[in-house]
Protein backbone atom coordinates (compact mmCIF):
# COMPACT_ATOMS: atom_id res chain seq x y z
CA UNK A 1 0.00 0.00 0.00
CA UNK A 2 1.59 3.40 -0.92
CA UNK A 3 -0.08 7.32 -1.16
CA UNK A 4 -0.05 8.39 -5.01
CA UNK A 5 -0.87 12.30 -3.87
CA UNK A 6 -2.60 14.50 -1.52
CA UNK A 7 -4.74 17.63 -1.93
CA UNK A 8 -5.49 19.95 0.52
CA UNK A 9 -7.91 22.89 1.27
CA UNK A 10 -8.10 25.81 4.08
CA UNK A 11 -6.20 22.73 6.27
CA UNK A 12 -4.12 24.29 9.02
CA UNK A 13 -1.78 26.46 7.58
CA UNK A 14 -2.84 25.59 3.96
CA UNK A 15 -4.88 27.28 1.82
CA UNK A 16 -4.42 25.39 -1.79
CA UNK A 17 -1.54 22.39 -1.77
CA UNK A 18 -1.26 19.39 -4.46
CA UNK A 19 1.62 16.89 -4.02
CA UNK A 20 2.37 13.43 -5.53
CA UNK A 21 4.87 11.17 -3.66
CA UNK A 22 7.14 8.48 -4.33
CA UNK A 23 6.63 5.26 -3.41
CA UNK A 24 9.54 4.63 -0.89
CA UNK A 25 11.23 8.13 1.13
CA UNK A 26 8.78 11.52 1.20
CA UNK A 27 11.13 13.48 3.33
CA UNK A 28 9.54 17.72 4.09
CA UNK A 29 12.45 20.11 5.16
CA UNK A 30 12.18 23.60 6.21
CA UNK A 31 11.63 26.14 9.62
CA UNK A 32 9.82 25.11 12.21
CA UNK A 33 5.89 26.03 12.13
CA UNK A 34 6.37 26.13 7.90
CA UNK A 35 3.78 23.46 7.58
CA UNK A 36 5.40 20.40 8.06
CA UNK A 37 3.97 18.50 10.71
CA UNK A 38 0.88 19.48 9.19
CA UNK A 39 1.33 17.35 5.95
CA UNK A 40 1.86 14.36 8.56
CA UNK A 41 -1.05 14.98 9.89
CA UNK A 42 -3.39 15.17 6.60
CA UNK A 43 -2.20 11.87 5.69
CA UNK A 44 -3.25 10.81 9.58
CA UNK A 45 -6.40 12.03 8.45
CA UNK A 46 -7.19 10.02 5.45
CA UNK A 47 -5.90 6.93 7.30
CA UNK A 48 -7.58 6.86 10.78
CA UNK A 49 -10.32 9.36 10.27
CA UNK A 50 -8.88 12.14 12.83
CA UNK A 51 -5.64 14.33 13.71
CA UNK A 52 -2.90 13.02 15.19
CA UNK A 53 -2.69 16.18 17.65
CA UNK A 54 -5.69 17.19 18.11
CA UNK A 55 -9.25 15.38 17.99
CA UNK A 56 -11.32 18.98 17.66
CA UNK A 57 -11.71 18.45 13.92
CA UNK A 58 -13.03 22.06 13.37
CA UNK A 59 -9.78 23.49 15.04
CA UNK A 60 -7.99 21.94 11.96
CA UNK A 61 -9.49 24.41 9.74
CA UNK A 62 -7.41 27.33 8.48
CA UNK A 63 -8.28 31.19 10.16
CA UNK A 64 -11.31 32.68 8.86
CA UNK A 65 -12.17 29.66 6.55
CA UNK A 66 -15.48 28.21 7.05
CA UNK A 67 -14.38 24.01 6.27
CA UNK A 68 -11.01 22.09 5.65
CA UNK A 69 -10.95 19.04 2.58
CA UNK A 70 -8.12 17.01 2.60
CA UNK A 71 -8.16 13.88 -0.52
CA UNK A 72 -5.45 11.19 -1.39
CA UNK A 73 -5.45 8.81 -3.80
CA UNK A 74 -3.85 5.01 -2.39
CA UNK A 75 -2.73 2.05 -4.34
CA UNK A 76 -4.23 -0.38 -2.07
CA UNK A 77 -3.32 -4.02 -3.18
CA UNK A 78 -2.93 -2.73 -7.14
CA UNK A 79 -6.35 -1.12 -6.66
CA UNK A 80 -6.97 2.56 -6.78
CA UNK A 81 -8.81 3.79 -3.27
CA UNK A 82 -9.86 7.87 -3.25
CA UNK A 83 -10.18 8.67 0.32
CA UNK A 84 -12.02 12.50 0.94
CA UNK A 85 -12.39 13.74 4.39
CA UNK A 86 -14.29 17.35 5.09
CA UNK A 87 -15.13 19.38 8.22
CA UNK A 88 -17.44 22.10 7.72
CA UNK A 89 -17.90 23.98 11.07
CA UNK A 90 -21.06 23.11 12.65
CA UNK A 91 -21.56 20.32 10.61
CA UNK A 92 -20.66 16.87 10.84
CA UNK A 93 -17.46 15.52 9.24
CA UNK A 94 -17.90 14.39 5.77
CA UNK A 95 -15.78 10.82 5.13
CA UNK A 96 -15.92 8.99 1.74
CA UNK A 97 -13.96 6.27 -0.14
CA UNK A 98 -14.39 6.13 -3.56
CA UNK A 99 -17.41 8.59 -3.45
CA UNK A 100 -19.10 6.84 -1.05
CA UNK A 101 -19.77 7.98 2.83
CA UNK A 102 -18.91 5.76 5.38
CA UNK A 103 -22.29 4.76 7.79
CA UNK A 104 -19.89 4.80 10.51
CA UNK A 105 -16.35 6.22 10.89
CA UNK A 106 -15.27 2.53 12.52
CA UNK A 107 -15.28 0.97 9.43
CA UNK A 108 -12.12 2.76 7.78
CA UNK A 109 -10.06 1.91 10.80
CA UNK A 110 -7.45 -0.64 9.71
CA UNK A 111 -8.30 -0.71 5.79
CA UNK A 112 -5.20 1.97 5.54
CA UNK A 113 -2.81 1.15 8.47
CA UNK A 114 -0.22 3.69 9.42
CA UNK A 115 2.43 4.37 11.88
CA UNK A 116 3.34 7.66 13.16
CA UNK A 117 6.28 8.73 15.35
CA UNK A 118 6.38 11.89 16.63
CA UNK A 119 8.16 14.13 20.08
CA UNK A 120 4.40 14.06 21.08
CA UNK A 121 4.63 10.46 21.55
CA UNK A 122 6.75 11.36 25.30
CA UNK A 123 3.14 11.58 26.15
CA UNK A 124 2.89 7.86 26.03
CA UNK A 125 5.52 7.08 28.98
CA UNK A 126 5.19 10.37 31.13
CA UNK A 127 1.85 11.02 31.33
CA UNK A 128 -0.80 8.87 32.85
CA UNK A 129 -1.92 4.90 32.01
CA UNK A 130 -4.71 6.48 29.62
CA UNK A 131 -2.57 7.47 27.47
CA UNK A 132 -0.43 3.49 27.31
CA UNK A 133 -3.69 2.28 26.77
CA UNK A 134 -4.74 4.40 24.02
CA UNK A 135 -1.78 2.90 22.47
CA UNK A 136 -2.40 -0.52 22.87
CA UNK A 137 -5.81 -0.01 21.76
CA UNK A 138 -4.99 1.77 18.20
CA UNK A 139 -2.86 -0.82 17.41
CA UNK A 140 -5.00 -3.55 18.28
CA UNK A 141 -7.78 -1.56 16.42
CA UNK A 142 -6.37 -1.67 13.30
CA UNK A 143 -6.18 -4.93 12.92
CA UNK A 144 -9.32 -6.29 14.72
CA UNK A 145 -13.04 -4.48 13.89
CA UNK A 146 -14.94 -6.26 16.21
CA UNK A 147 -12.21 -4.79 19.21
CA UNK A 148 -13.16 -1.86 18.28
CA UNK A 149 -17.10 -1.98 18.17
CA UNK A 150 -16.63 -4.04 21.78
CA UNK A 151 -14.26 -1.03 23.87
CA UNK A 152 -16.58 1.55 22.43
CA UNK A 153 -19.66 -0.59 23.61
CA UNK A 154 -17.44 -1.14 27.11
CA UNK A 155 -17.18 2.47 27.45
CA UNK A 156 -20.82 2.41 27.11
CA UNK A 157 -21.29 0.00 29.94
CA UNK A 158 -18.77 1.95 32.39
CA UNK A 159 -20.83 5.22 31.61
CA UNK A 160 -23.73 3.57 32.63
CA UNK A 161 -22.59 2.35 35.99
CA UNK A 162 -21.17 4.88 36.89
CA UNK A 163 -24.20 7.11 36.04
CA UNK A 164 -25.75 4.75 38.41
CA UNK A 165 -23.47 5.03 41.35
CA UNK A 166 -23.63 8.38 41.05
CA UNK A 167 -27.85 8.35 41.01
CA UNK A 168 -27.57 5.81 44.27
CA UNK A 169 -24.83 8.75 46.12
CA UNK A 170 -27.64 11.29 45.86
CA UNK A 171 -31.12 9.31 46.28
CA UNK A 172 -29.00 7.11 48.94
CA UNK A 173 -31.47 4.41 47.33
CA UNK A 174 -29.55 0.80 46.46
CA UNK A 175 -30.87 -1.83 43.86
CA UNK A 176 -28.69 -5.10 43.88
CA UNK A 177 -30.83 -6.49 41.07
CA UNK A 178 -30.22 -3.25 38.76
CA UNK A 179 -26.44 -3.25 39.64
CA UNK A 180 -25.92 -6.89 38.55
CA UNK A 181 -27.54 -6.26 35.41
CA UNK A 182 -24.75 -3.26 34.53
CA UNK A 183 -21.81 -5.56 36.39
CA UNK A 184 -23.23 -8.20 33.58
CA UNK A 185 -23.17 -6.08 30.90
CA UNK A 186 -19.54 -4.87 31.94
CA UNK A 187 -17.93 -8.01 32.39
CA UNK A 188 -19.37 -9.38 29.13
CA UNK A 189 -17.57 -6.71 27.20
CA UNK A 190 -14.36 -6.41 29.51
CA UNK A 191 -13.22 -9.88 29.80
CA UNK A 192 -13.12 -10.24 26.09
CA UNK A 193 -11.07 -7.01 25.35
CA UNK A 194 -8.92 -8.53 28.23
CA UNK A 195 -8.71 -11.49 26.17
CA UNK A 196 -7.73 -9.46 23.17
CA UNK A 197 -5.19 -7.47 24.84
CA UNK A 198 -3.05 -10.47 26.64
CA UNK A 199 -2.82 -12.09 23.16
CA UNK A 200 -1.81 -8.70 21.28
CA UNK A 201 0.85 -8.48 24.22
CA UNK A 202 2.33 -12.17 23.51
CA UNK A 203 2.90 -11.18 20.18
CA UNK A 204 3.92 -8.01 20.61
CA UNK A 205 6.50 -7.57 23.38
CA UNK A 206 8.94 -9.77 20.93
CA UNK A 207 9.07 -7.48 18.49
CA UNK A 208 9.46 -4.74 20.60
CA UNK A 209 12.34 -6.49 22.33
CA UNK A 210 13.76 -7.30 19.02
CA UNK A 211 14.04 -3.24 17.63
CA UNK A 212 15.41 -1.54 20.77
CA UNK A 213 18.11 -4.52 20.74
CA UNK A 214 18.61 -3.46 17.15
CA UNK A 215 18.50 0.61 17.91
CA UNK A 216 20.89 0.07 20.95
CA UNK A 217 22.97 -2.62 19.87
CA UNK A 218 22.17 -4.29 23.35
CA UNK A 219 23.62 -2.24 25.51
CA UNK A 220 20.59 -1.41 27.91
CA UNK A 221 18.09 -3.65 29.15
CA UNK A 222 14.38 -2.71 29.31
CA UNK A 223 11.08 -4.23 29.80
CA UNK A 224 7.44 -4.01 28.83
CA UNK A 225 4.92 -5.39 30.84
CA UNK A 226 1.23 -5.63 30.87
CA UNK A 227 -0.92 -5.44 33.99
CA UNK A 228 -4.45 -6.20 34.44
CA UNK A 229 -6.88 -6.65 37.31
CA UNK A 230 -8.19 -9.38 35.99
CA UNK A 231 -4.97 -11.61 35.38
CA UNK A 232 -5.45 -12.80 39.10
CA UNK A 233 -9.37 -12.26 39.98
CA UNK A 234 -12.10 -12.94 37.53
CA UNK A 235 -13.67 -9.85 36.75
CA UNK A 236 -17.45 -10.59 38.15
CA UNK A 237 -15.53 -11.00 41.75
CA UNK A 238 -13.54 -7.92 41.11
CA UNK A 239 -16.89 -5.45 40.70
CA UNK A 240 -18.46 -7.47 43.19
CA UNK A 241 -15.59 -6.97 46.08
CA UNK A 242 -15.25 -2.92 45.16
CA UNK A 243 -19.04 -2.36 44.95
CA UNK A 244 -18.81 -0.66 48.69
CA UNK A 245 -15.90 1.33 47.52
CA UNK A 246 -17.28 2.29 44.13
CA UNK A 247 -20.17 3.30 46.20
CA UNK A 248 -18.25 5.83 48.01
CA UNK A 249 -15.99 7.54 45.21
CA UNK A 250 -19.18 7.28 42.80
CA UNK A 251 -17.33 5.34 39.80
CA UNK A 252 -16.08 1.93 38.88
CA UNK A 253 -12.35 1.43 40.49
CA UNK A 254 -11.59 -2.35 38.60
CA UNK A 255 -11.61 -3.19 35.49
CA UNK A 256 -9.61 -3.52 31.75
CA UNK A 257 -10.55 0.82 31.88
CA UNK A 258 -7.31 0.74 34.76
CA UNK A 259 -4.79 -1.63 32.64
CA UNK A 260 -1.59 -0.70 32.59
CA UNK A 261 1.74 -0.80 30.37
CA UNK A 262 5.08 -0.88 32.04
CA UNK A 263 7.84 0.53 30.84
CA UNK A 264 11.21 -0.31 33.04
CA UNK A 265 15.26 0.49 32.22
CA UNK A 266 17.28 -1.47 34.22
CA UNK A 267 14.58 -2.57 36.22
CA UNK A 268 13.57 0.55 37.41
CA UNK A 269 10.55 3.17 36.03
CA UNK A 270 11.56 4.81 32.56
CA UNK A 271 9.69 7.73 33.32
CA UNK A 272 12.75 8.85 35.83
CA UNK A 273 15.41 7.00 35.49
CA UNK A 274 15.38 6.78 31.55
CA UNK A 275 17.71 9.61 30.10
CA UNK A 276 15.76 11.46 27.00
CA UNK A 277 17.79 9.57 24.26
CA UNK A 278 16.76 5.80 26.08
CA UNK A 279 13.36 7.10 26.63
CA UNK A 280 12.98 7.94 22.88
CA UNK A 281 14.62 4.81 21.79
CA UNK A 282 12.36 2.70 23.57
CA UNK A 283 9.20 4.89 21.84
CA UNK A 284 10.40 4.41 18.71
CA UNK A 285 11.28 0.88 19.01
CA UNK A 286 7.24 0.57 20.53
CA UNK A 287 6.44 2.07 16.98
CA UNK A 288 8.53 0.35 15.02
CA UNK A 289 6.95 -3.04 16.74
CA UNK A 290 3.29 -1.66 15.61
CA UNK A 291 4.20 -1.60 12.29
CA UNK A 292 5.72 -4.85 12.41
CA UNK A 293 2.86 -5.93 13.80
CA UNK A 294 0.27 -4.24 11.77
CA UNK A 295 2.58 -6.20 8.56
CA UNK A 296 1.79 -9.24 10.19
CA UNK A 297 -1.84 -9.08 10.45
CA UNK A 298 -2.82 -6.62 7.25
CA UNK A 299 -0.62 -9.12 5.08
CA UNK A 300 0.78 -5.56 3.17
CA UNK A 301 2.95 -2.78 4.69
CA UNK A 302 1.59 0.01 6.82
CA UNK A 303 3.02 3.75 5.89
CA UNK A 304 5.57 5.30 8.25
CA UNK A 305 5.46 8.32 9.11
CA UNK A 306 8.52 10.11 11.15
CA UNK A 307 8.28 13.49 12.71
CA UNK A 308 10.89 15.76 13.91
CA UNK A 309 12.82 11.85 15.40
CA UNK A 310 16.20 12.91 15.37
CA UNK A 311 16.46 15.54 18.13
CA UNK A 312 17.80 13.49 20.84
CA UNK A 313 19.17 10.71 18.97
CA UNK A 314 22.98 10.14 18.94
CA UNK A 315 24.34 9.65 15.53
CA UNK A 316 25.20 6.21 15.78
CA UNK A 317 20.96 5.27 16.90
CA UNK A 318 20.43 7.71 14.24
CA UNK A 319 21.72 6.02 11.59
CA UNK A 320 20.74 2.95 12.67
CA UNK A 321 16.94 3.75 12.75
CA UNK A 322 17.09 4.87 8.88
CA UNK A 323 19.15 1.68 8.05
CA UNK A 324 16.37 -0.49 9.35
CA UNK A 325 13.69 1.80 8.54
CA UNK A 326 15.31 2.42 4.42
CA UNK A 327 16.41 -1.14 3.85
CA UNK A 328 14.69 -3.76 5.62
CA UNK A 329 10.68 -4.73 6.11
CA UNK A 330 9.60 -1.49 5.43
CA UNK A 331 7.14 0.45 2.69
CA UNK A 332 6.65 4.09 1.94
CA UNK A 333 8.37 6.73 4.58
CA UNK A 334 6.99 9.85 5.37
CA UNK A 335 9.51 12.43 7.18
CA UNK A 336 10.19 15.64 8.69
CA UNK A 337 13.47 17.47 9.38
CA UNK A 338 14.76 21.00 9.47
CA UNK A 339 17.92 20.01 8.04
CA UNK A 340 17.77 19.47 4.37
CA UNK A 341 21.83 18.66 4.98
CA UNK A 342 21.51 16.67 6.84
CA UNK A 343 18.70 14.49 5.72
CA UNK A 344 20.98 14.12 2.65
CA UNK A 345 24.11 13.62 4.42
CA UNK A 346 22.13 10.33 6.00
CA UNK A 347 20.26 8.91 3.41
CA UNK A 348 23.73 9.33 0.89
CA UNK A 349 25.28 7.39 3.68
CA UNK A 350 23.22 4.05 3.65
CA UNK A 351 22.46 4.74 -0.20
CA UNK A 352 18.79 5.16 -0.20
CA UNK A 353 17.40 7.90 -2.65
CA UNK A 354 14.86 9.99 -1.04
CA UNK A 355 12.21 12.82 -2.53
CA UNK A 356 12.91 15.79 -1.06
CA UNK A 357 10.35 18.64 -0.62
CA UNK A 358 10.68 22.21 0.55
CA UNK A 359 8.17 23.32 2.81
CA UNK A 360 7.63 27.18 3.56
CA UNK A 361 4.52 28.72 5.19
CA UNK A 362 1.76 26.46 3.72
CA UNK A 363 3.61 25.85 0.19
CA UNK A 364 4.93 22.89 -0.62
CA UNK A 365 7.59 22.59 -3.73
CA UNK A 366 10.15 19.56 -4.84
CA UNK A 367 13.47 20.46 -3.64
Amino acid sequence: MWLKNITLLNFKNYTDASISFSKTVNAFVGNNGAGKTNLLDAIHYLCLCKGYFNPIDSQQIKTAEDLFLIQGDFDRKDKNEKITCGVKRNQKKSFKRNKKEYDKLASHIGLFPLVMISPYDTNIIMEGSEERRRFMDNVISQTDAYYLDELILYNRHLANRNALLKQIAVTRSYDPALMEIYNEQLVASGIKIFAKRQQFMLDFIPLFDKYYEFLTEGIERVSLHYHSQLSDTAFKHLLAQSVEKDKILERTTTGIHKDELIFTIADMPLKKFGSQGQQKSFLIALKLAQYAYLQKHKGFKPLLLLDDIFDKLDDNRMHKLMEMVSHQDFGQIFITDTGRERLLFIFNKINVPVTLFEVNNGSVNHA
